[in-house]
């Protein structure tokens, strides 16, 4: 049976208690489409070639971790933000948007999914409203070992700041373009910070801390959660589901 759209996104946010959080862009319902949910398309950015196979797939719903609307952005409805919106509103299809509510999220978040992947268990949480999370590993092993993992399970070969015999055990991480976090997490007794991309201060801080630095892809760490997110929902609501990962190098 299908959902209303109001219910569907009254859940999510109470799920992802997103009014606790200060972000970048507002989280939820971003364009609104037909009144009834049954068939959601989940990927992380609403480029226009996933708003295009969502609307090939007869979608209700597109879900992502990157929409619209970002603070600082041109507000203007021009361009690349025009065509990806005009599809959206022709095909009366929901555009749903969830950012650090869902890398934060404990079970569900981009966060949580990374470390389960990475065989990583919680230990805390620092940083900004404590979006970077602390953990360690069940075993240690060397860096080049450790990369080796993080290439089999995101199938993209990171860029690995450390020496590869260094031992990993103690690991900080944070997805996406969270590089700025490094500063503290050099500070916490770790072996290792991981999160999607690199800035060039990260070469000289992990020489000089002799804490290793893990860039695995913007793209790559944040794809499990929204894919989390749709499951559940799928489940708690006997939806459909269709995850699609358009490859993106970044």
């Amino acid at each position: 049976m299908p959902i209303a759209r109001q219910d569907l996104e009254n859940y999510i946010g109470q799920l992802l208690l997103v009014d606790s959080w200060r972000d970048y862009c507002p989280n939820g319902l971003q364009i609104e489409g037909r009144p009834e949910v049954q068939r959601i398309v989940t990927g992380v950015t609403a480029s226009l070639a996933l708003i295009d196979a969502a609307i090939d797939l007869n979608a209700d719903a597109l879900l992502v971790h990157h929409g619209f609307f970002w603070k600082g952005e041109n507000a203007c409805i021009t361009r690349s933000k025009k065509a990806r919106i005009a599809k959206l509103l022709a095909n009366d299809i929901n555009l749903l948007a969830y950012h650090l509510p869902l890398d934060a999220h404990p079970t569900l978040g981009n966060n949580a999914q990374l470390g389960q992947r990475l065989g990583l268990s919680e230990t805390g949480r620092f940083g900004d409203q404590k979006l970077a999370w602390l953990g360690e590993l069940k075993t240690a092993t060397t860096l080049a070992e450790f990369t080796q993992q993080i290439d089999a399970q995101l199938q993209r070969s990171p860029l690995v700041i450390g020496a590869d015999e260094r031992i990993i055990k103690r690991v900080a991480w944070c997805t996406g373009g969270a590089q700025s976090f490094f500063h503290e997490a050099a500070t916490l007794n770790i072996d290792c910070f991981i999160t999607g991309e690199a800035s060039e201060f990260v070469t000289h801080l992990a020489n000089e801390s002799g804490v290793s630095f893990i860039a695995a892809g913007h793209h790559a760490t944040e794809r499990y959660g929204i894919q989390a997110l749709g499951q559940h929902l799928a489940s708690q609501y006997g939806l459909e589901h269709i995850h699609l990962d358009l490859a993106n190098p970044v």
